[in-house]
């Protein structure tokens, strides 16, 4: 078994090297001649999507609300010389924002194929002291943003045929403590993304989940616990698997995003070390 690894809070280190250089072991060119947009493209999950991607070929229409990480996830793109990104400044949440950037995207790049919705927020709150704005606002990122960009994108996909690869979380099929409003949110996108794939069940639309379990990136740094709150509620999401880096996170969207999982629609891939076993 692998040593446990130690959580860097989204700094990289040593073991996002070796994931990185592992992963890239197993590069294809799958996406070669696809457009692929990708929220939450600035950094963590989303970013380690974009670049693997656009590694194997495909043109990558980077989302997020984060200027300057668009801007260094391009230039890391860029300077890999394997595929090409455009990085567009895109609030999920808004209804406006979400169709504006899907028109340029199309216009600059072409229809898209692939759809990968990775943007995402949390925190971890007693319910009963939970703000409303704060439930609201991951509910928007989770789960209203994803509905913006899929009904923004389903009329491409559904003409020339593609993939939506919905990321939700373990914690969409276990609950945790703290975290009423990031597992409702997560629950629902899992649910939202087997709807669209019943809906476009033999319609050349496919639509899958992963359910990323302990992932170590700037989101999870930010995760810290209410006062008051006992620690010992988290020892049920830890697993001897240690945290995965974003790169192993996106080696498994790559695969439901390809032409190499034409089967599977409505599925749900849990990486997580083992936590939903």
């Amino acid at each position: 078994m692998s040593p446990v690894r130690v959580p860097t809070m989204g700094q990289g280190g040593d073991e996002h090297d070796a994931a990185d250089e592992a992963m890239a072991a197993h590069v294809g060119r799958r996406f070669a001649g696809k457009v692929a947009v990708v929220t939450g493209a600035g950094s963590g999950i989303g970013r380690a999507t974009a670049l693997r991607l656009a590694a194997e070929g495909g043109s990558v229409a980077a989302l997020d609300v984060n200027a300057a990480g668009l801007e260094e996830t391009v230039a890391a793109i860029a300077a890999d010389g394997r595929g090409t990104a455009v990085g567009h400044v895109c609030d999920v949440t808004s209804e406006a924002s979400v169709a504006d950037v899907v028109a340029a995207v199309v216009e600059a790049l072409g229809p898209p194929a692939v759809v990968c919705n990775v943007a995402g927020i949390g925190g971890f709150f007693h319910t009963a002291e939970m703000p409303l704005e704060r439930w609201q606002a991951i509910l928007a990122v989770n789960l209203t943003g994803p509905f913006l960009v899929c009904r923004a994108t389903l009329p491409y996909l559904a003409e020339h045929g593609g993939a939506i690869v919905n990321v939700a979380s373990n914690t969409a099929l276990m609950g945790q403590a703290y975290s009423a409003a990031y597992c409702a949110s997560k629950a629902g996108l899992l649910m939202f993304t087997k709807a669209l794939a019943a809906e476009y069940l033999g319609k050349g639309v496919r639509a899958n989940v992963v359910a990323p379990g302990g992932t170590d990136t700037p989101l999870f740094g930010h995760f810290g616990l209410p006062e008051g709150a006992d620690p010992k509620q988290l020892t049920r999401i830890m697993t001897p698997m240690g945290f995965s880096t974003p790169a192993e996170l996106a080696a498994s969207i790559a695969f439901l995003a390809s032409d190499e999982s034409s089967y599977t629609t409505g599925a749900v891939l849990s990486v997580d070390g083992g936590l939903t076993i």
